[in-house]
């Protein structure tokens, strides 16, 4: 997690990490401000929106019809919000008639919604509270949703090829293997979190598809990230793949 203030480009740039989990689309706007250099995006690791919207109880019917109208807690980091916008309006729902709130951080989005706030809440898993109703990967086409990246120095470095290859058997690991046992081995990560709950979160994800094919970014899903932010007004122009993937 970044602290306030730092820049995930400048910490690569000045090898005080070497490798970040990002997004493609986090390079868009640095590259329209002129910012050089920026890092690289080499791996993929989810081919879905990992986000889901989270009712007060089940709704086995649900249509997204029902937000309209419906006060929504989004999370409003650039990516996830063109995302669901993205969404909203392939499900033919009027963005605009859903009175969308900003709760701020992610903590304060679930306690607003555990305070009473809210009909729904726009979350990525584990849900430790509330019926997952809608997932917003499920509702939109693959994407290219999040990725590693490095410097590109780095890429030409022993230690990157051997990460390359540690992290594509890990990622398979996780695609393939029962969820209660990559529940287990994550737990110290999701303190407070129960292994059912983790376990839930892995299955949902496996069953999505978020962790399928290869490793590489594929063209066809980095052209649908530039898709979603292009139609949420979210960057100036579409950027080359090769400027930003390699």
């Amino acid at each position: 997690m970044l602290a306030p203030g730092q820049r995930s480009y400048l910490l690569l740039r000045d090898n005080q990490i070497d490798i970040m989990q990002s997004a493609v689309s986090s390079n868009w706007n640095s590259r329209e401000q002129g910012i050089e250099p920026l890092p690289v995006h080499f791996a993929q690791i989810n081919r879905r929106d990992g986000f889901f919207l989270v009712g007060r109880s089940a709704e086995p019917a649900f249509e997204w019809k029902q937000l309209e109208g419906r006060t929504l807690l989004a999370d409003h980091g650039q990516q996830p919000l063109a995302m669901l916008k993205y969404a909203v309006h392939l499900n033919g729902v009027d963005w605009n008639r859903i009175q969308v709130v900003d709760a701020g951080s992610p903590e304060r989005m679930q306690a607003a919604f555990a305070s009473g706030t809210g009909d729904y809440l726009h979350q990525q898993a584990p849900i430790p509270s509330g019926e997952a109703v809608a997932s917003v990967g499920a509702a939109m086409p693959p994407v290219a949703f999040s990725s590693l990246c490095c410097a590109r120095d780095y890429q030409k470095t022993a230690a990157y090829l051997v990460f390359l290859n540690v992290y594509q058997l890990a990622r398979e690991w996780v695609r393939s293997t029962a969820p209660e046992e990559v529940a287990a081995a994550e737990a110290p990560f999701f303190p407070g979190i129960s292994k059912a709950v983790l376990a839930d979160a892995i299955n949902r994800y496996q069953q999505l598809g978020c962790w399928q094919g290869d490793i590489a970014i594929p063209r066809e899903l980095y052209e649908q990230a530039l898709d979603v932010f292009q139609f949420s007004h979210g960057i100036a122009w579409r950027h080359p793949y090769e400027e930003v993937v390699a």
